[in-house]
């Protein structure tokens, strides 16, 4: 029986259409204990670091920003506020994730968020030299493993501090 070919995510046809590097994942590691979200990311050679999360907020004076980080760090409001220019910025209320951003909770991608909504994107400075990270590819269960310095030129996101101490 011929193997199902997956869809591509609208990020991954923007990557296509740039000539960005990247492999598509399915981990399916939501709902899973940390013993089985281990062995799931050791089939992939992947650690918890090497995943990042896309995080949307809105700025006082920009509107919504974008920040991606570890999956395993916390995100530094101030430091975010200050790189985006704003005095203050808040996370977005869950109710209008969707609606502002067109992806669920778990599923934020930052090539679809710029490819569609040219929000300011900021990546973390851990990520700077690393030879790859794995973002959401638009849908839950499913990331892209990307060059982040590839990924941060294509969608003008510059390298940041953005981490709680």
């Amino acid at each position: 029986m011929a193997k199902k070919k997956i869809k591509k995510t609208l990020p991954e046809q923007v990557m296509d259409k740039h000539n960005l590097a990247y492999t598509p994942l399915t981990l399916n590691i939501l709902d899973k204990t940390a013993a089985e979200r281990d062995q799931i990311l050791a089939e992939f050679g992947v650690k918890n670091d090497d995943i990042y999360k896309t995080l949307a907020a809105t700025g006082d004076k920009t509107g919504p920003v974008i920040a991606v980080i570890p999956i395993t760090q916390h995100l530094s409001m101030k430091k975010l506020a200050a790189a985006s220019g704003n005095k203050k910025v808040t996370m977005l209320p869950l109710k209008t994730l969707q609606q502002t951003t067109g992806y669920v909770h778990g599923a934020n991608n930052p090539v679809g968020i710029w490819h569609t909504k040219h929000f300011p994107i900021f990546i973390d400075l851990t990520a700077q030299t690393a030879p790859y990270f794995l973002v959401s590819a638009g849908e839950l269960g499913r990331s892209d493993q990307i060059n982040p310095a590839d990924l941060a030129a294509l969608i003008h996101a510059p390298f940041v501090d953005l981490l709680e101490n």
